[in-house]
């Protein structure tokens, strides 16, 4: 319940994971620093590696496009970016991906000017006189 808050919550696993290893290995102090270790260690994987691959499939979504929408959405907007740079991303994603296959299937994407073959066409670009 307390994770939903960014650093409290892992502040609290953190001190909760110690004192348990304090009190289950109390004269032997290499487990209990080795509690820590591994809870920093854990944490890090789940919050940069696990979430933002997890989240990034859900809301189809490449990673680095997650981050950087928490980042950037953070940054302008604080803690309320934070809550709607995904959803917001997505819906953005969405839109993209609309648009780009409209486009693709309109005439404007089809209708590309061929390229000239002709001699005359040669003779024209390399600016000699033709034959």
């Amino acid at each position: 319940m307390v994770s939903f808050i960014p650093y409290l919550g892992s502040f609290a696993g953190l001190t909760v994971a110690t004192f348990v290893a304090v009190a289950q290995f109390w004269p032997n102090w290499p487990p209990v620093l080795f509690v820590p270790a591994i809870f920093f260690v854990g944490q890090t994987v789940a919050d940069y590696v696990l979430s933002p691959y997890l989240v990034s499939r859900r809301v189809n979504l490449n990673p680095v496009w997650v981050m950087f929408a928490l980042f950037a959405f953070g940054y302008l907007f604080g803690f309320v970016g934070l809550l709607i740079a995904v959803p917001l991303a997505a819906a953005i994603g969405v839109l993209m991906r609309f648009a780009l296959r409209h486009y693709y299937a309109s005439p404007i994407y089809a209708a590309m000017p061929a390229a000239s073959t002709t001699d005359e066409g040669k003779s024209a670009r390399s600016g000699k006189a033709p034959d």
